[in-house]
């Protein structure tokens, strides 16, 4: 083995090296790396080429640091070759030169050693999918997925899945994320194994939704008097939870157009309404069937409450200043206060009441009518 002047191997000058660097002393530990590299083709030269590029990097000489990676890499040193250009990799990725990456990151995929090999595949694909080459991108995520990398493969997993079903594409999706799910141990990474899993539950969502729009078929054509009730309210209770709340409402219109399914349609649109009396004596039972079958229910209801508020705030004041006088009228919005008492919310909506009056007047508010004392 060859040793420089004063005696010492490379084996030793690069843990010399090493302890230096990690001393934070970077100058000196270049020193010794380099007199290794002028050793020549010794079987410490690609470690050397390494450890210069990283104390160079952490010096901010970023170009000395690429120099000797490359050096390194050029050793084609199955270990330190794949670190080297993961770390020309990185250096080109911190400046955002996505271009001059891309080929580092292909060097390290060469190498082929499975402890660089992984990130080195999604790093790959996501450069593709930025530049829109999906193809590309779609056969790196699947690369990283089969490396059966518990780190990266359920990322690229994820990341695979996301684009498929952006593209409509459920049946494959569903196949990578259960590939990438098994690669979780879920006592171990709760977290990775959740987002996998919801993920999943998306992909099975699409999936669902494709198939209830199949069995409704054209939409120009009469729905199966059989099914084609199921399937509408199927299809327009499964969309919304997709964010497809619009699409949703065309379903629920198309069905109760149907001359052949609208009654079953309309039943199932009311599956959740109040059965007591009938609803055609309700002179607001079509506008909460229309905001139901919209998917705007929770507006309708704000609306509602707001003008509630409003209507039981103005007869409140009366009372509160009406006092203990007699009189019909009086006694009418005496009895108009009293009614929000028998329902779920009325506390809330004396209590808004309540804080109003008090800003108002500055005086506390009046009993809750109907309030126990």
């Amino acid at each position: 083995m060859s040793e420089t002047s004063d005696g010492a191997g490379p084996d030793r000058l690069c843990e010399g090296a090493r302890r230096l660097a990690e001393a934070g002393e970077h100058e000196r530990a270049a020193g010794l790396f380099q007199e290794v590299l002028a050793l020549g083709d010794t079987p410490y030269r690609a470690q050397a080429a390494l450890g210069l590029a990283v104390v160079r990097d952490d010096s901010g000489d970023v170009e000395g640091a690429r120099e000797a990676d490359r050096m390194a890499i050029a050793t084609g040193d199955p270990e330190y070759g794949p670190r080297a250009a993961y770390h020309l990799a990185l250096t080109h990725e911190r400046a955002g030169e996505h271009d001059q990456a891309a080929p580092a990151w292909r060097r390290v995929v060469e190498f082929g050693n499975p402890a660089y090999l992984p990130p080195a595949l999604l790093a790959l694909a996501r450069l593709a999918d930025d530049a829109g080459d999906f193809a590309a991108a779609r056969d790196h995520w699947e690369e990283a997925v089969a490396t059966g990398d518990a780190e990266y493969g359920p990322v690229a997993a994820h990341d695979l899945a996301q684009r498929l079903l952006e593209r409509g594409e459920p049946a494959p999706a569903l196949r990578v994320l259960t590939a990438g799910i098994k690669l979780i141990d879920r006592e171990t990474a709760p977290y990775a194994y959740a987002r996998l899993a919801v993920a999943l539950g998306i992909a099975y969502l699409d999936q669902a939704i494709g198939a209830f729009g199949a069995a409704l078929g054209d939409p120009d054509a009469a729905a199966d008097p059989e099914v084609g009730p199921l399937a509408v309210e199927l299809l327009a209770r499964t969309l919304p939870l997709r964010g497809r709340g619009g699409e949703a409402g065309e379903v629920w219109r198309r069905g109760l157009a149907d001359p052949g399914v609208a009654a079953q349609v309309r039943a199932r649109l009311r599956r959740d309404f109040a059965e007591d009396g009938d609803p055609a004596d309700l002179w607001w039972e079509p506008v909460v069937e229309r905001a139901v079958s919209e998917g705007t229910l929770p507006a309708l209801a704000g609306e509602a409450f707001g003008a509630l508020d409003h209507m039981y705030a103005l007869l409140a004041v009366r009372y509160a200043r009406q006092g203990d006088a007699d009189g019909e009228a009086d006694q009418a919005i005496e009895e108009a206060v009293r009614v929000p008492g028998g329902y779920a919310w009325g506390p809330l909506l004396h209590e808004s009441f309540a804080e109003r009056f008090r800003l108002a007047t500055g005086a506390p508010p009046p009993a809750r009518p109907g309030a126990e004392t």
